[in-house]
């Protein structure tokens, strides 16, 4: 195995952080890894604004439902969705509006999502830690308003980067069997595979160190899915928002 394989698997998120800023030029190879990023037709619909400021992140974490650790971060990134840039572009050669619709909205948020993931794994080769917080999609008229951002353009989840002050245990995955098929999906044995990570994922919680959940014995995955999507809706606000902030979902 190489190192870099080694690295992708050895991922855990991380919400502890110690208060030591990024090392000077670290920030610019970082940012520079997610821009080598693959990108649809060489669009590059996508920005990200830069949080270091105290009172900004500890906003920002209050919107995100007070996750902590946005504050406590040295570095916040949000990655956005940015098909603004897009606009202006053609506007350089003729006078024409954007031609949108539910696919290129698809394809900006696949942009930006490939960029923070090669953002996460340089920072992570450089011995920082990182974890996204997708709360920032909680109230995003907010976070649009704090930080300026145009119609267009939409938050797509944050990034906190720093130090890490914890050692979480790596969460094991689904069975590789449940994930990745030959040729055609197949669904025969997918309840099996989900009981026995559920078998796995219960001795996970009852054990991990490092995170939330040490020491639960009913916790498993099969459970944590039906709590998170049988009650209410996630996010419904998110077509109205994206509607107003001149996004085409047709």
């Amino acid at each position: 195995m190489n190192e870099t394989i080694t690295l992708l698997k050895s991922h855990r998120s991380i919400r502890r952080f110690k208060d030591v800023p990024l090392e000077e030029g670290h920030l610019h190879e970082i940012l520079t890894a997610a821009q080598a990023a693959s990108t649809s037709s060489n669009i590059q619909a996508y920005s990200a604004v830069i949080v270091r400021d105290k009172e900004r992140k500890s906003r920002l974490g209050e919107l995100a439902e007070n996750q902590q650790q946005v504050e406590e971060s040295p570095l916040f990134l949000i990655w956005l969705a940015d098909l603004n840039k897009i606009s202006k572009a053609i506007q350089l050669h003729e006078s024409a509006e954007l031609k949108q619709n539910t696919e290129l909205f698809i394809l900006a948020t696949v942009d930006a999502t490939l960029a923070a993931q090669n953002a996460a794994v340089a920072a992570e080769s450089l011995g920082y830690g990182i974890v996204y917080i997708g709360g920032i999609r909680n109230r995003p008229q907010e976070v649009s308003d704090l930080l300026a951002l145009p119609d267009l353009v939409y938050p797509v989840f944050g990034m906190c980067i720093g130090v890490p002050n914890q050692e979480p245990d790596i969460r094991p995955r689904l069975p590789f069997d449940a994930v990745f098929y030959e040729e055609l999906y197949q669904s025969d044995k997918l309840s099996t595979y989900i009981q026995d990570y559920d078998e796995i994922t219960s001795r996970y919680y009852a054990t991990r160190k490092g995170g939330g959940k040490g020491g639960e014995t009913n916790t498993r995955w099969s459970k944590e899915m039906l709590k998170r999507f049988n009650g209410e809706r996630h996010r419904e606000h998110m077509y109205d928002f994206l509607k107003r902030r001149g996004f085409d979902l047709t």
